[in-house]
């Protein structure tokens, strides 16, 4: 596959945007819609909004397509690398393997290594990592 990178720029910050990464979760447009609009050409506008909307809503992008950097600090602007695999357990979790960091809507960053397990029932009790509920509630993929 083909590594493209494109670069789009306010001036002060810069958004990165790894299409080949991108599993499509619509989280961007939908939380920023002045800023990524897929209808648009480019469909990234970094003069939209605000430096700081901008990189808070890029820091909510679950797959790693989008990235971002203050153009003061480009020098420190880091490189998108998989570390991780993610297995799917038929009617139970979702484990991921490797070096990963969870940060809950408080923001605060638990780090895991080696496997973490996180709910795909909706019924857990400590979410997002799943406890088992899966179990009790009978839960089964949709197939």
């Amino acid at each position: 596959m083909k590594d493209i990178t494109k670069k789009y720029s306010n001036g002060e910050v810069t958004i990165v945007w790894k299409p080949e990464v991108c599993k499509h979760s619509e989280i961007c447009f939908h939380g920023l819609p002045e800023v990524f609009d897929p209808q648009a050409k480019p469909w990234i506008n970094a003069e939209g909004s605000t430096s700081d909307r901008i990189v808070q809503q890029v820091h909510k992008c679950p797959s790693g397509a989008l990235t971002v950097y203050r153009n003061d600090k480009a020098d420190e602007a880091a490189e998108i690398s998989a570390s991780s695999l993610a297995e799917i357990v038929p009617n139970g979790p979702r484990l991921i393997y490797g070096n990963v960091v969870v940060k809950n809507t408080a923001g605060e960053e638990t780090p895991f290594h080696m496997v973490t397990a996180l709910c795909r029932c909706g019924s857990s009790a400590n979410m997002p990592y799943c406890d088992g509920t899966h179990i009790t509630i009978g839960y089964k993929d949709n197939q």
